[in-house]
């Protein structure tokens, strides 16, 4: 590794000796055969070389576009009427349209490894990129973790030009700008922000890039590292970067004013900032009625609640607060339990685990019976509890509920906090009873009134409260009412669209 560095520190220009140049290539790459170098005698005894990775660069393209225009291509040189060679050759040979000049020896290799072609010259210390990108990618297909049934079906892929022209496609405006960085010293990962210019707020775009010019380490594989690195550095479970797969999802956020963050090897595309009800949102909210989208944010905000209070109230009500129950009911909760050998805390915690066990199993095991499995694991070991008498069938439904609400949560990332939680909640549940609850609750609230993504309240617009943004909170009014932006991101335009006539 020393001796690399060496080579890079001591002969970072290149040579104009060809051959040196080449053995300089072929050490620093560790004689690697993948790494093809083709050395030709053109007109006017020019000695040239043609350097690609097999494998990333297309390899029909370098013989159609490259090869033939150089081996078979007949051109006339004259150094008065055409300058230099390379000048020549990128302006009057090659057929490729995305060509480059190039003079650092430590500035190929990360062309090199991206897919393009590298040519040099004997006796000039340049030389030629050329963009012939050839590695095999993936096709753009349905979006897996974040599906819909109205709206578009596509999603990302692991190609950052390919994320970046989804993006462009339904924001066809030249003001959408785009700003490529390379992070990670080992990977050099291609890390690109977009975001409207007329819209985003300037010290927005500015924060977000001086937190990613600060990220300092070998290798970016996933937008999560990323993520990690740009979040708010207050401990806590709830994500403040949010993350999706569909491209509109991330054109919307777009145009009210947020910045997107794409990576290259990821089809997980971040966005920022990140609010609480961003998280209970989605797509389809917007491509259905305004009446059928609140009805069913409802729902939501109503399964978040299950998840983090069902068990713990269930564990609160039948160890300190049997009297709040009707007496039929409480007799028959009795009844239920009479043979069961633990108390509600260690019940419904066993219960719970096992659960967490077995969808972490479905998510694991191959799809064709992953689901299969989780689902008639439950059922089995659920019914086979209650008949041996370790759990009341009351738990059972009460875990099952539970689980099923997690699903409605939209955001994966909100739905584990929440999981997380319960936990906490179910212990202050069996040491203090509803007391225990309603403290946590008052210290969540707290926590979450504490939080801020890239300089904005988490909880607004709810905490701190503002009246003209609830028109899209837990309602959504119509489409022609919604004339403004969220407010709080404090964008440049903050107008979206013109009053209607009969709307107010």
């Amino acid at each position: 590794m020393n001796s690399i560095q060496s080579v890079f520190d001591s002969m970072d220009p290149l040579d104009p000796d060809l051959n040196i140049t080449l053995r300089q290539i072929v050490s620093i790459m560790g004689q690697s055969p993948d790494l093809i170098v083709r050395k030709m005698t053109l007109a006017n005894d020019w000695q040239i070389a043609l350097l690609y990775i097999n494998g990333l660069a297309d390899l029909p393209m370098i013989q159609s576009a490259i090869l033939d225009s150089l081996v078979n291509g007949k051109f006339a040189y004259t150094p008065s009427l055409h300058g230099s060679p390379l000048s020549f050759l990128k302006e009057k040979v090659l057929t490729v349209g995305d060509i480059s000049p190039i003079d650092r020896l430590h500035a190929i290799f990360p062309y090199l490894l991206s897919g393009d072609a590298i040519v040099l010259l004997d006796g000039f210390a340049d030389g030629l990129r050329i963009g012939v990108t050839g590695r095999e990618e993936r096709n753009v297909s349905e979006p897996q973790s974040q599906p819909s049934i109205r709206g578009p079906m596509d999603a990302f892929t692991e190609t950052l030009l390919t994320n970046i022209s989804l993006i462009r496609r339904r924001v066809k405006d030249p003001q959408l700008w785009l700003e490529v960085h390379e992070i990670g010293k080992v990977t050099k990962t291609s890390v690109a922000l977009m975001y409207q210019s007329t819209i985003a707020n300037e010290q927005m775009v500015q924060e977000v890039r001086r937190r990613l010019k600060e990220i300092d380490i070998d290798g970016i594989l996933e937008s999560g590292y990323i993520e990690e690195f740009i979040q708010e550095k207050t401990i806590t479970p709830f994500p403040t970067v949010y993350n999706s797969e569909r491209p509109d999802t991330i054109a919307a956020g777009i145009l009210e004013g947020r910045v997107a963050i794409l990576i290259d090897g990821t089809p997980f595309v971040l966005l920022v900032p990140a609010l609480f009800i961003h998280f209970m949102q989605t797509s389809e909210d917007y491509y259905q009625r305004a009446d059928i989208s609140t009805l069913i944010r409802i729902v939501r905000y109503l399964a978040f609640f299950i998840v983090l209070l069902a068990p713990s109230l269930y564990i609160a009500i039948t160890t300190y607060h049997q009297e709040m129950l009707p007496t039929n009911l409480l007799l028959n909760l009795a009844a239920q339990r009479e043979g069961v050998p633990f108390p509600a805390f260690i019940e419904a915690l066993m219960m719970e685990i096992v659960y967490e066990i077995l969808r972490e199993a479905g998510i694991r095991m191959p799809r064709t019976v992953g689901q299969a499995v989780s689902i008639v694991g439950t059922l089995v070991i659920g019914q086979s509890a209650v008949d041996a008498g370790v759990i009341s069938a009351v738990m059972v439904i009460i875990v099952s509920i539970t689980a099923i609400s997690s699903y409605v949560i939209p955001a994966n990332a909100m739905s584990i906090s929440v999981r997380m939680l319960r936990f906490l909640l179910m212990g202050l549940a069996a040491s203090f009873g509803l007391f225990g609850i309603l403290t946590g609750i008052i210290l969540l609230t707290l926590h979450l009134n504490s939080l801020h993504s890239f300089g904005v309240p988490y909880m607004s617009p709810i905490a701190p409260f503002s009246l003209s943004d609830q028109k899209d909170t837990l309602f959504r009014i119509s489409w022609p009412r919604m004339i403004r932006r969220p407010s709080l991101l404090k964008q440049k335009d903050s107008i979206r669209m013109k009053r209607h006539k009969g709307t107010s």
